[in-house]
């Protein structure tokens, strides 16, 4: 009879994992995030690269003209005074990555980020909500949207050899190459193979978790190829190492993904580790921890770990968040724990510059990562506009 309980108590037990499993589609990369490899020791100091990329939408909630203004304008008063409070072993302020929507454009907008990354406190680069979208049109309006941003408010680099536009992506809704098992949010089968076409060199998405768009790979850095006839080609694919080569279509960069014991439902069930920063799940010490012991890196430069989280900058619920206290109360976290020159030092990059030093980790470069920011794609000059019949570059 005890044996028989027992072994219901098991099953039970079973069922009731399986389903807090599925509820949280963890089916997708808790098996690869369970067997995956401890990053190796490292001789030295390790040198954090903390990169902060914005799905930054003024419209979200179709709200008023008004209502957007007020959004764009507190982000740029806010942050310019939060983040000068700060400053990396190089000397530079946290940079902020803004991925801005193509659909959402608004000229005043783009000119006010544009002025504060000019000023030094981050970039811009490329977002896209789109559904039952066709590889034509989207071409036509990724196109479209890099001449933009690039001729009218001095963003995107490009190539030094073939003088083409690059940009970095985060797909809206997580959706990259068509990727949701329902299918909405995209419509491409082949987004991956456009991207590499129209200059993308890197893509942000990940993580996505909870969402089923989340990747079978997870805490990597690598090359993903496309299967033009098949949805979500990025779930596996070859990782970035030193000595290797550029292969398949895409370069995909992630943030931290895992399981949170110190953050537990009900104290007994983790909290998914997603590289997210809001309200709700604020960047406490515990999680800059686990970011920076996770130690995403090129397969062969371990001494080099890629930090990447994500946020929704433009949330009213959020902002305090964003601009007040827990994200300063992080950046002096990091500079305090992460950067006495021993055994950590602290680099704030852009989503460009991770990009540039993880290719220079391809390359073989050794020493300080630092001094990688413009390895292969250079910060955008900024543009020339006229005023009083003088030529002021932004």
């Amino acid at each position: 009879m005890i044996a028989i309980l027992l072994l219901a108590f098991v099953l039970l037990a079973a069922i009731a994992v399986t389903v807090a499993i599925r509820a949280r589609n963890m089916q997708y990369w808790l098996w690869g995030y369970l067997t995956r490899r401890a990053p190796p020791k490292v001789e030295g100091p390790v040198h954090v690269l903390f990169c902060f990329v914005d799905h930054f939408e003024p419209n979200w909630g179709r709200v008023d003209m008004d209502t957007q203004r007020r959004r764009v304008d507190r982000w740029c008063d806010e942050y310019r005074a939060m983040a000068s409070r700060h400053r990396d072993a190089d000397g530079r302020v946290p940079q902020h990555s803004f991925f801005y929507p193509e659909e959402e454009y608004v000229e005043e907008h783009l000119d006010k980020i544009a002025a504060l990354c000019a000023d030094g406190y981050g970039e811009i680069e490329i977002h896209l909500h789109h559904d039952n979208d066709t590889p034509e049109n989207f071409l036509a309006t990724m196109d479209r949207f890099n001449r933009l941003l690039h001729e009218k408010h001095g963003a995107l680099p490009r190539d030094p050899v073939t003088g083409q536009l690059r940009f970095a992506f985060i797909h809206g809704n997580w959706c990259l190459d068509n990727s949701r098992a329902d299918r909405r949010w995209c419509g491409i089968d082949n987004e991956l193979i456009l991207l590499r076409e129209l200059g993308c060199y890197a893509d942000f998405t990940l993580p996505s978790a909870p969402s089923d768009t989340q990747t079978r790979m997870s805490n990597a850095i690598y090359y993903a190829t496309d299967d033009p006839h098949k949805c979500k080609s990025h779930d596996t694919g070859v990782p970035m190492r030193v000595g290797g080569k550029p292969s398949g279509d895409l370069l995909i960069i992630q943030g931290v993904l895992g399981l949170n014991w110190k953050n537990r439902r009900f104290g007994i069930v983790p909290r998914i580790e997603n590289s997210d920063i809001r309200r709700g799940c604020p960047p406490t010490p515990s999680r800059v921890d686990q970011w920076v012991r996770t130690g995403v890196h090129v397969e062969g430069r371990p001494e080099w770990v890629f930090i990447k989280i994500h946020t929704h900058g433009t949330q009213e619920g959020d902002m305090d968040t964003l601009l007040g206290k827990p994200v300063d109360d992080m950046h002096a976290y990091l500079e305090s724990a992460y950067n006495d020159g021993k055994r950590h030092v602290l680099h704030y990059v852009t989503a460009r510059e991770m990009y540039n030093i993880a290719k220079a980790a391809e390359a073989g470069m050794t020493g300080d990562p630092g001094a990688y920011r413009d390895f292969e794609l250079a910060r955008p000059h900024g543009i020339e506009v006229e005023l009083s019949n003088t030529a002021v570059v932004l």
